[in-house]
């Protein structure tokens, strides 16, 4: 009975801090580094707090800066970084978890911009392949 208490508690507060800041939510991961004979390098393995993991097929709410794929032009699937292009993960100054993939609502196209936007869509998580970004937000539509 104490552990479905908690389970109800851990989704309650990540509804309630998706809400509010999903960054915030979406940073509680810890690392672990290891050796990868296939990549023949070091790679990071994510761990998810359960707050994470409940958010999962959920939708959210997100704000961020687009990071272009194909130049910057409008787009429909394109990356959010928490922080702005000369900071984000792909530039080395931040983690993989304040990055996520977009897929737009119906494929709606998403004109550049370097200011932030907000974002409402449904989260999905990545947690086995190095191959591709921890977080996706699907059917995504623009809120700001």
């Amino acid at each position: 009975m104490q552990r479905i208490f908690i389970v109800v508690v851990l989704i309650l507060y990540a509804g309630l801090l998706g809400a509010q800041d999903s960054w915030s939510t979406l940073s509680m991961v810890t690392f672990k580094t290891e050796f990868d004979p296939s990549y023949g390098m070091e790679i990071k393995i994510p761990t998810l707090s359960p707050v994470v993991k409940a958010m999962e097929g959920k939708m959210i709410e997100v704000k961020g800066y687009i990071i272009p794929l194909t130049g910057k032009k409008e787009q429909s699937h394109f990356m959010l970084s928490k922080l702005p292009q000369n900071m984000c993960f792909f530039c080395g100054k931040a983690g993989p978890e304040t990055a996520m993939q977009v897929f737009m609502k119906d494929g709606i196209k998403v004109p550049y911009s370097d200011d932030k936007i907000k974002l409402s869509g449904i989260l999905r998580i990545n947690e086995n392949s190095v191959d591709n970004l921890m977080y996706t937000l699907e059917q995504a539509v623009i809120i700001e």
